[in-house]
């Protein structure tokens, strides 16, 4: 790869052209996303109660969002990226076998964590608080509780790392898409970090230190970043960027089936799920339309 003019990275011989100001702003946007992390945190440790309906269309929206950008925007664009080197029919079949291939990568690393440390069941502020509290009064395991926090943290910076590669790779090549990708995912970070530091706090009486728990497990997702960019740079070609793209699409998919719309539908009515999916779908649909 060389260093061009105004500021570009290009590989000439493969046709695929990055602006290195654009590099930092995927990277920003991909820690922005992760960090969100902190929101759920501060929210969990300063308020009483959850407001459910809110998460409930929060979470619909953030699905509708990634959903609809995924089978919209995304593949189409790994099945262009991949046509210019492999033609039509071979283009399909690729796509078609990254996507899966995403969706069994992120179903992967949720299989790995084990169910009751995954920060990916549902769960309210007072709900947790109240687990938190009678589990220390039932069992006086202050040391255990607090392993709880811990191992939810690490749990939670597994799922994240593939996130971050999806943020990251989405925003290097279309700024706007990565805007919109990253906002889905700061949304649905925001009641995982709720998860991680309920059981800090009660277990420490530090909301300092459950605060700064849940902050640093969003760093996962900028490392899945750097990782991406280490790894995938230096071998950047319209086959693989249509590949690494068609994968993106897959693990944003399962993310929000496995993930965001069992969150709403637990969070609050079946109905403001749905309201906030097709929102998420509508934002999405028109933001790229203006964009077009």
């Amino acid at each position: 790869m060389k260093n061009g003019q105004s500021g570009r990275s290009a590989n000439k011989q493969e046709g695929i052209s990055i602006n290195t100001d654009g590099i930092m702003m995927a990277f920003g946007l991909t820690l922005f996303a992760g960090l969100s992390t902190g929101i759920g945190a501060a929210l969990a440790l300063l308020a009483k109660r959850t407001n459910n309906r809110f998460l409930a269309l929060s979470m619909g929206f953030s699905a509708g969002v990634m959903v609809y950008v995924s089978f919209v925007e995304i593949l189409a664009i790994a099945k262009d990226s991949l046509t210019e080197q492999w033609g039509p029919e071979r283009a399909s079949w690729g796509t078609a076998m990254a996507f899966f291939g995403g969706i069994a990568l992120a179903a992967l690393i949720d299989r790995l964590v084990p169910e009751s440390e995954n920060p990916h069941e549902a769960h309210t502020i007072d709900e947790m608080s109240m687990t938190a509290m009678e589990h220390a009064k039932k069992h006086h395991d202050i040391s255990k509780l607090q392993r709880t926090g811990i191992f939810t943290a690490l749990a939670l910076a597994i799922h994240n790392f593939p996130e971050g590669m999806a943020t990251f790779a989405s925003a290097l090549i279309d700024p706007s898409l990565g805007v919109a990708i990253a906002l889905a995912i700061a949304i649905h970070n925001i009641p995982e970090g709720i998860s991680v530091s309920v059981p800090i706090f009660y277990a420490t009486g530090d909301r300092k230190k459950a605060f700064v728990y849940s902050f640093l497990s969003g760093f996962a997702e900028p490392l899945g970043a750097i990782a991406g960019y280490l790894i995938l740079m230096p071998f950047l070609s319209p086959a693989v960027f249509g590949l690494l793209f068609a994968a993106v699409a897959g693990i944003m998919v399962f993310v929000s089936f496995d993930e965001l719309l069992p969150l709403a539908e637990e969070y609050g009515e079946h109905h403001l799920c749905i309201y906030g999916l097709v929102a998420g779908m509508a934002v999405m649909a028109l933001s790229l339309l203006l964009f077009l």
